[in-house]
Parts: structure tokens; sequence; C-alpha cells
């Protein structure tokens, strides 16, 4: 997975959990009055209402990460966008478009201090133009995005579809590790079959949409017709359908993993009994010889300068004895309080 993936993980399984925290203190101070006590940690109502807050935050994160992915396909736009023409507009009216826009944005009819912005106007109009009169590179832009553009070895509809199809390929063999590894580290428990089964249908999903003439039926017929009557956005092509479906697969798995301890009943949730079995004392014990083993390996190591030096290892027993003396004995709440009332003791009587 890409670095803004990972980072985007991170932050799923981090922020919400230390929002939660902040956000309830914030509630408390809101909707509690000033001097009546507030639900103490580890208290019934207090786990009952941080799990309600956990549960917020991680629907609201959410929320915010697919607008975010969305609004961030807005933000990067589009070469229809940029010329101001329909996705299925002709190339005569694409040519057409461009004519008009050269006027406004040729860098030969602007002033110097709005050269530069002009400029960049000009080349990105002129890439969208050329991209789009050309029928193999409008299918390749279509379904693949503005990254076909770096595919300079490609010529022809066959090459990018092939390698179009290699990165697909990639990214989910790298996303089908990546969540192999969080599961194998405890991570996402919950849910596995749902989540490979939807990434295999979104892997066919995609490749069904990389490989026909024509926009997927979803596009055509629902989604793009439901956001012009809305003004909600523009229009989604293949590549910004398919991005988006990527991002809300994986926010929406994480978000899973979060809420289902949150959503399970409590009371189901808890051990049925706290009976230690054998197996379980067996462990304990193994655990306990393996920590036996280990301080003795390095107490070995420690005393090695001093071996068969007696003197020095009187000298450490001695330190050792005191240091025990002073950090252990002393320290203990009881034989502090006798401490402190012979002290008191000795005082009065002086």
């Amino acid at each position: 997975m890409s670095t803004n993936g990972v980072l985007s993980m991170a932050g799923w399984y981090f922020l919400p959990g230390l929002v939660t925290g902040y956000l309830q203190s914030i509630l408390y101070t809101i909707f509690i009055r000033a001097g009546d006590p507030k639900p103490a940690p580890g208290s019934p109502r207090f786990v009952k209402d941080r799990r309600r807050v956990h549960i917020f935050v991680v629907l609201f994160y959410l929320a915010y990460t697919v607008y975010e992915a969305d609004w961030q396909l807005r933000k990067e736009s589009d070469f229809y966008q940029a010329l101001g023409v329909a996705h299925d507009a002709s190339e005569k009216a694409i040519q057409s478009r461009f004519r008009r826009l050269t006027v406004q944005f040729h860098p030969d009819k602007v002033n110097d201090i709005d050269k530069e912005r002009v400029e960049a106007i000009y080349v990105r109009l002129q890439i969208a133009k050329d991209t789009l009169v050309d029928p193999v590179k409008r299918f390749a832009y279509d379904r693949f995005g503005p990254e076909m553009l770096a595919w300079t070895h490609c010529k022809t509809l066959s090459d990018f579809v092939f390698h179009g199809v290699k990165n697909i390929t990639t990214y989910y063999f790298s996303t089908a590790v990546g969540l192999l590894l969080l599961g194998v580290l405890g991570y996402m428990q919950s849910g596995k079959f749902w989540r490979y089964m939807v990434m295999s249908t979104l892997f066919v999903v995609e490749l069904h949409a990389m490989t026909r003439p024509t926009f997927p039926p979803i596009l055509t017929r629902l989604v793009n017709p439901l956001l012009l009557m809305t003004w909600l956005r523009p229009p989604y092509l293949p590549f910004q359908m398919l991005a988006l479906l990527r991002k809300l697969a994986i926010t929406f798995f994480i978000a899973m993993s979060q809420l289902a301890p949150l959503l399970r009943d409590p009371a189901s949730a808890a051990p049925a009994s706290d009976t230690v079995t054998p197996q379980d004392l067996d462990r304990i014990d193994a655990l306990a010889k393996a920590a036996d083993q280990e301080t003795g390996r390095l107490l070995g190591l420690e005393l090695a300068p001093f071996a068969g030096d007696e003197n020095s290892i009187k000298l450490l027993r001695a330190a050792l004895k005191d240091w025990l003396v002073q950090n252990t004995v002393r320290n203990d709440p009881e034989v502090r309080a006798a401490m402190g009332r012979v002290f008191e003791g000795r005082r009065a009587s002086a």
C-alpha cells in the first residue's frame, strides 16, 4: 500500500481512541453541573458513556475519510472539467471548445504578471485536448486516470489495458498482504471472510470497468444522473469511482474492526466462567521457568567479571545486601511508619 494508505491506517487505529478520551471529558464538563461528581473511570456509567462516544467518533471519522477522498478527487479535477465539456462530447466539440479557451488562456495574449499562471493553465488544456481527441488515450484516461500519461511505452489499446490490469493486480495483492499482516498482528479480526470477499469483488469490478468499451452501468444509469439532478458534485469518471471505492472499502473494514467489539453485547462478550484450566497452569508454569532461566543467564553475564575473585564477590554481596535494606526494607510503608514513631518518641523524650 502507499504511504498515504499506511498513514491513514495509523490514523484509524490511534486517532479515534485519542479523540474519545478528550471528547468524553468535554461532554462531562458541558452536561454535568459544577459540583456534581463525574463518573469515575472504570465505573459502569463511565464505561457505557465511553463506548457510546467511541462509536460516534469512529462513525464520524468514517464519514470524514470518505468525504476527504471525494474532496481530493474534486480538487484534482479532470480533463473534461478543465475543458468544460461533457463526458460524451465528440472530438469536434472538444476541438471547438479548446479553440475558444485558447483565445482566453493563450500565453501570448496576457500580461507579464499572470503569464506563468496562464501558461500552466494552457499547458493543462493542451494536454487535456490531446488526450481526449485521441480515442485510445481517451479510453485509457477514463479508466486509469492521469497516471496513464506516464505510460509512454503504451501505444495501442491493448498496451494500456495490459499495463492497467498489471497495476491493479499489484495493488490488490499488496493490499491483501497488508490486511493479512494486520490480522497476524492481532488487528482487524472481525469479518475476515467478508473482507476478502469484498476485496475480491472490487478486483473483479475494476477488471470489468477497465476492459469494457462503455462506462459501468451504475455510473451512467444511477450515480451520475443523480449527481446531475442534485448538483452535489460533477459526474464521476470510472477511474474516480474506482479510486473512491478502494478508499471506502479499506476505511470501512478498519472502522468495522473497531466497531465490532463496541457493538457486541458486553454480557455475551464476557467469558462464561473464570475457571483456570490445566492448560492455563501449564502455560504459566512454562512461562515462569523460561523467565527464571533468562534471569539466571543475565545474572551470570553480569557476574562474569567477578568470577574467581572471592574479595570482589564478598564486596558485591555486601553492597547488594545494603541496597536491599535501603531500597526495599526501609521503603516499606510499615517500616517507615514504625521508624517515624520511634523518631517521634525520641524527640518527645528529648
